[in-house]
């Protein structure tokens, strides 16, 4: 991975919702989005966005982990958290308060898996319409079933990965 910032990962499908992430000389098995990989992401599609992610920010549920290791901006989520999925609302693919009117996901779930959520850089920069939104890296379900169109790893692969440095995803297309 000569041609890689240190922290750039790598993600390569092994099925339509399952792949490899590469950092460094390792590999970690992760959940793609049931849609698979696709160029040309729109919402609510489930597909995982081709191309380079960076990784913006890190949250986490202070209440369950201690803070992960690694060289982003890390802060907790609370009850009150949400992010904006919905094309038409002037917050789409931004994190808002709850209660929220527009649609919104929350990030305050009962299940683990954002415990840890990486702020992935999609369609965020600007924010067009209907181009995907809430594309994150968290923690997968453990028999690993395709996300809505995120990269999930196992909890300790997670943490391993924020700890080796990552810094953003190239996902590969085919």
């Amino acid at each position: 991975m000569a041609d890689f910032a240190p922290g750039q990962a790598v993600v390569a499908a092994t099925s339509p919702t399952q792949g490899l992430l590469r950092l460094q000389d390792r590999a970690f098995r992760c959940a793609l989005g049931r849609g698979g990989i696709s160029p040309r992401k729109q919402e609510g599609d489930g597909a995982t966005p081709a191309g380079p992610l960076p990784l913006r920010r890190v949250l986490y549920r202070a209440d369950r982990l201690s803070v992960p290791a690694c060289t982003v901006p890390v802060e907790p989520i609370g009850p009150q958290d949400g992010w904006c999925d919905d094309p038409l609302d002037p917050a789409y693919n931004r994190p808002v308060r709850l209660p929220y009117a527009g649609r919104h996901a929350e990030l305050w779930r009962m299940d683990a898996v954002y415990d840890i959520v990486g702020v992935l850089g999609w369609n965020d920069a600007p924010v067009e319409r209907d181009r995907g939104s809430a594309i994150f890296l968290h923690v997968a379900r453990p028999d690993f079933q395709p996300t809505e169109g995120c990269i999930a790893l196992a909890l300790p692969d997670l943490r391993s990965v924020l700890a080796m440095g990552l810094s953003g995803i190239l996902v590969l297309q085919g």
